[in-house]
């Protein structure tokens, strides 16, 4: 058989096995199992029994038992693989680099960079037509000339370079951030674990290992993995609402409705089922596959800005991503749990919740604003230079529009247009984009080492802003290793465990009896791994706590679970936060059946009639019994912080069999066998973090389905509740009593009475969680409204951490369902990793705050230096490429810097900032205009007297295509340099005086800062002045010798000494004039040192009006030795 099945893998690779009869081996082919899977309900059952007559024929023809599993050997598990499928959903296919690259080129702004620039080559390359140019007026001057003409592209080029760069970041940045997310999720896969039974042992594999044949334990708050049929099942109730659209649970069991379906939530209960579909082939798969290609399409249109956060995290979560398909099909499902809250929410705007975070809310409106007042600047810069040209040129100078000036003329409204561009490149902060990205997702792997894993990015700058906490008890504040300290048995109150012999045995028995086989057998405690470690407990901590209980009164729980087997059990009323108590029916050997119960104490004893005393007999248990015990039993206990248990049996004769669904009738009339209170303690760690959350200002509430003592009394030992404080402690009832009017209907103004002094919820249903948390979220008695963090762990909490503006799932107590409604996941379950969450959202805040007031700054002069400069001197002070470096390259940079500040313990110590709070404080608008004024007189007393102050040439009002001046290279670099300074600056935001503080503890800004300056300073050095390059290409002339030696030793020379040498100078330089002349012309041509000719070159032109005693090769060759000297001494005597 098993080379059959190798012959037919080899002919079919894919897991098509439709000629294969009984592929493999097995008696089922894929095809028969998928259409099997496509039935419901009776019509499911009546196939499977058609077919393989029952479950067990199945299994049988799958080759596994229903009560061993399979054989955990691997090469029947790939044969099951190869055959079946896979447990895994192929996710879509990651963009690819180019389409990031294409993508990033979409930018409107650098569309129109990219036209102007290729203009402004184009036109660079064209030489309008010689000498006619003269008719176009002194507007061409230069133009024309040889040297200059060549610098034209340059421009052009360096624009479409700056251009590439920045795409290429921009799509790097989001390739990068994509593999993070797809990191994150494999993470998330990873931990994503399922029951199966092998080798007769219950095994945790990963989801993705899963194959068809296998056995899996479904239990309540599971989110199925795969397709199955139940094999035996204890009142389990499924939600199908992501595959049907129905929200009501549908009750399954093995003779009514087997049909277990991938992707669906177990709400109540728990079972067997034995998988027949995976990956692809399960119904979510199929579903999956037929998104695949219109889900691209629906991507494209809806998730354009969000591409990663959303579609990413919704397209793929888990191994399963069921969800995915689900999330993609069923948009309006999301908030189906929600009852009513639904209809308001879709009134509110028709987005999905998590559409938009508070900060990209409030960036993007800056964004909007900030770009429209660039292209109001950029607009008016280009009306007042084409206005000024048109008019100066037509108007005044009277000139003609001549068809062979054209060409002139439109690479002069090309330069115009450039810079219009460039004011609008500068106004619009390309960096911030990228600053939020590059925080958040640092953010978001720094988390990852606090025990946060966040699952939308958004979620981590939320936290930041919380200003309410509603936090479970068990697991998040306490340890969740409980265990019972106090007991009451047979009439007497134990402080302590009681031996086993001041126990009757009788009651002993029935104890044990009734903790053994009333919890689920998934529940276990195992010895310890280490020497002299706890014994480990395995599933529901509170029945672990009452196992533990066993074996301290020396007896064990596994002999009788032996004798009982969990499919011997009759029936099962599972825990659900409705009921708080779970039940457990046997049918004894005289034919009779006995229920076993346990649940909250108070509710329990409500349905007890009678109660076992001293030596094992009932007495009769009235109300007024049970309101003593109530005062002398389970407050003393409850103030004790312990949770209060109380464990009951029943006995049914065999004559009459009650009715098993009318289960108010089956659970009463019940007899206690004892009360015990079980302890579990708080974790050391969380009175600490919650002091620091009530210093920065967050509320913590403790909402538990706990009894209001033992939650009142966590509550003191956490420090949510302080003596002497205004603060309320309510059970679920009274709190729905204070919230509804008298139609039973929730009112905001009554909500609004209590949840500002509510600090304790206890005997709180999920439903109550979920409207405390709508009501405080959509309150608007205070100033602003309200951020809510929630946690959760159980399958009900699933609304409420939809709902809640944060919602945090527990990594290792909480269900699938919570963690899938979840934002962040808990994965040490602790209170103190939300306050590292707080710091970290705080912290992603204040850095896109810092590089705010950086970017803002830099905009504002520049803005305004590009304004006035292109209004006042018809050019631009800061050229295109220049501006695109400061705004491109540095603010890249600089978002890189100030968004891996690392966070401290201060965040801690301020207020949140609320959601209506601008982003901009009046502190760091202070900050930008103090700046901008400081850097604008700066730049302006350069642009306007520098030449005086640095004694060169000025660098205004300069022709067409003429190459950089020092002048504006000065006002270039000195602009540079204060926004570099400037950067240092930005780390404090809120009025700090010292802005090194913690410098050094950010390696990447000190990296950037030096790095920037460094390559500054290379960039901008003009080659002439790096005279070991010079000095490589040709030796200097003897003349060039002696007239450096002169100008250093001018001042020393007297009068008569000069006249003298005089006829020596130019004796000297009439034998090498024609020498230098020669050099010259060369080095044009050669273009070689082609910046530094041209640049020389332009300072002749300047200075030929001031020469006048001298001719002009003359003068530039000595421009050429030496232009200082030259400059210096402009009346030409005794220095040329």
């Amino acid at each position: 058989m098993g080379d059959m099945a190798n012959s037919s893998i080899e002919f079919h690779p894919k897991p098509q096995q439709r000629e294969a009869p009984h592929a493999g081996g097995f008696g089922c082919t894929l095809a028969e199992l998928r259409s099997l899977m496509e039935l419901r309900g009776a019509e499911a059952l009546q196939k499977v029994q058609e077919a393989y007559g029952d479950v067990s024929g199945l299994c049988r023809r799958l080759k596994t038992s229903p009560t061993e599993g399979l054989a955990d050997n691997a090469s029947d598990l790939e044969k099951r693989r190869q055959i079946y499928g896979q447990n895994f959903i192929p996710p879509k296919q990651p963009k690819t680099f180019l389409q990031l690259v294409w993508e990033a080129l979409q930018d409107v702004t650098l569309i129109i960079l990219e036209v102007a620039a290729i203009v402004s080559l184009g036109l660079s390359f064209y030489a309008p037509p010689g000498e006619e140019s003269e008719a176009c007026g002194n507007v061409s001057a230069g133009a024309e000339d040889e040297g200059e003409a060549e610098a034209g592209w340059i421009e052009g080029a360096a624009i479409l370079l700056s251009v590439i760069c920045v795409v290429l970041v921009t799509a790097f940045n989001d390739w990068s951030k994509e593999k993070q997310f797809r990191g994150l999720q494999s993470r998330i896969e990873q931990e994503q674990k399922f029951t199966v039974i092998r080798n007769g042992q219950l095994l945790q594999v990963p989801v993705a290992a899963l194959v068809v044949g296998d056995i899996a334990q479904v239990k309540y708050g599971d989110l199925l993995p795969a397709d199955g049929v139940l094999i035996q099942g204890n009142d389990l109730k499924i939600d199908e609402s992501s595959l049907t659209g129905e929200s009501d649970h549908v009750r399954k069991s093995a003779d009514k409705d087997p049909m277990l379906l991938s992707g669906t939530h177990v709400m109540e209960g728990s079972g067997r089922m034995v998988v027949t579909a995976v990956g692809v082939n399960s119904q979510t798969g199929i579903i999956f596959t037929l998104l695949g290609a219109g889900g691209e399409e629906e991507e494209k249109k809806d998730k354009k800005g969000k591409q990663q956060d959303g579609a990413m995290e919704s397209s793929q979560t888990k191994a399963k991503k069921q969800d995915g398909a689900v999330a993609m099909e069923m948009q309006p499902l999301k908030s189906a749990e929600g009852g009513e809250m639904e209809e308001r929410e879709k009134k509110k705007a028709n987005v999905p919740k998590k559409e938009k975070s508070v900060l990209q809310g409030k960036l993007t409106k800056l964004a909007v604003q900030i770009g429209k007042a660039g292209l109001v600047m950029s607009a008016i810069t280009v009306i007042i230079l084409v206005l000024y040209f048109v008019i100066d040129t037509f108007v005044v100078e009277g000139r003609v529009w001549l068809a062979e000036c054209t060409p002139v003329y439109v690479q002069y409204f090309v330069k115009f247009f450039i810079i219009g561009v460039t004011v609008l490149v500068v106004a619009v902060p390309e960096g911030l984009p990228l600053a939020v990205t590059i925080s958040l997702a640092y953010s978001v792997k720094k988390m990852m080492k606090d025990n946060n894993l966040v699952r939308h990015l958004d979620a981590c700058e939320t936290m930041g802003n919380a200003t309410a906490i509603c936090s479970d008890k068990t697991g998040t504040l306490t340890t969740n290793r409980m265990t019972v300290v106090q007991s009451y048995l047979g009439d007497t109150h134990y402080k302590e465990i009681p031996a086993p012999s001041a126990l009757t045995p009788k009651i002993l028995d029935l104890l044990v009896h009734a903790i053994s086989i009333n919890s689920a057998y998934t529940t276990k405690i195992l010895p310890p791994e280490k020497e002299g470690a706890l014994p480990r407990q395995v599933g529901n901590k509170t029945e672990c706590a009452l196992l533990g209980f066993i074996l301290d009164l020396k007896r064990d729980f596994q002999p009788v679970r032996e004798q009982i087997p969990e499919d011997k059990l009759y029936k099962v009323y599972t825990f659900n936060s409705v009921r708080k108590s779970m039940s457990t029916v046997i049918r004894m050997p005289d034919g009779g059946f006995r229920l076993f119960s346990k649940g909250a104490s108070e509710i329990l004893l409500k349905k007890c009639t009678n109660i076992l005393n001293s030596n094992g007999e009932l007495r009769g248990f009235r109300p007024r019994d049970r309101d003593d015990m109530v005062k002398k039993i389970i407050e003393p206990m409850a103030c004790d912080g312990l949770r209060t248990i109380c464990i009951a049996y029943r006995d049914f004769s065999a004559t009459q069999e009650p009715d098993w669904d009318n289960e108010n009738e089956v659970v009463g009339d019940l007899t206690c066998i004892a009360v015990v209170g079980i302890e579990d303690p708080v974790r050391p760690e969380v009175p600490e973090a919650i002091r620091k959350c009530q210093r920065a200002g967050i509320t913590v509430r403790m909402v538990t389905g706990d009894n209001i003592n033992t939650a009142r009394a966590i509550a003191a030992k956490c420090g949510i509740i302080q003596p002497g404080e205004d603060f309320l402690c309510l059970e679920g009832k009274e709190f729905n009593r204070r919230i509804r009017n008298e139609k039973g209907e929730i009112e905001q103004e009554r909500l609004d009475k209590v949840w500002p002094k509510l600090r304790v919820l206890a005997r709180s249903s999920p439903t109550d969680k979920h409207t405390l948390v709508k009501g405080i979220i959509d309150s608007t008695t205070g100033e602003q409204r309200q951020v809510v963090a929630v946690t959760g762990d159980g399958t009900n909490d699933g609304p409420a951490l939809k709902k809640a503006d944060v919602g945090f799932a527990m990594g290792i107590a909480g269900t699938d369902v919570a963690k899938e409604a979840s934002d962040i996941i808990l994965t040490d379950d602790n209170f103190t990793s939300i306050v590292k969450a707080v710091m970290w959202g705080r912290n992603v805040y204040d850095s896109i705050s810092k590089f705010l007031q950086f970017q803002l700054t830099v905009n504002v002069v520049a803005v305004i230096v590009a304004f006035t400069g292109a209004c006042i001197t018809q050019d631009s002070p800061l050229k295109a490429v220049q501006m695109l470096w400061v705004n491109l390259i540095m603010d890249t940079f600089a978002s890189l810097a100030l968004a891996t500040e690392p966070p401290t313990e201060s965040l801690l110590l301020r207020k949140p900032y609320g959601r209506d709070k601008p982003l901009i404080s009046r502190t760091m608008m202070k900050n930008i205009l103090g700046h901008a004024v400081y850097q604008l007189t700066i730049i302006f007393t350069l642009l306007f007297v520098g030449e005086l102050f640095f004694d060169i040439d000025s660098g205004r009002n300069a022709p067409l295509h003429s190459p950089p001046s020092e002048h504006y290279t000065i006002i270039f670099n000195t602009f540079v340099m204060m926004q570099l300074f400037n950067e240092i600056n930005a780390r404090k935001i809120h009025g700090e005086r010292n802005v090194f503080h913690g410098i050094f503890g950010n390696p990447i800004f000190c990296t950037i800062v030096l790095g920037t300056f460094a390559i500054q300073v290379i960039a901008t050095i003009p080659t002439s002045q790096l005279k070991c390059l010079k000095e490589a290409g040709h030796g200097p002339g003897k003349d060039e010798m002696t007239d450096e030696e002169l100008a250093e030793g001018e001042e020393e020379i007297d009068h008569a000494e000069r006249e003298l040498r005089r006829g020596q100078i130019l004796w000297f330089r009439g034998l090498n004039r024609i020498q230098t002349q020669m050099e010259v012309v060369s080095t044009f041509k050669r273009s070689g040192s082609f910046q530094g000719a041209v640049r020389r070159r332009s300072s002749v032109l300047s200075q030929l009006h001031d020469v006048t005693n001298l001719s002009t090769p003359t003068h530039v060759i000595l421009s050429a030795a030496n232009p200082t000297s030259a400059a210096g001494n402009p009346s030409g005597e005794s220095i040329p």
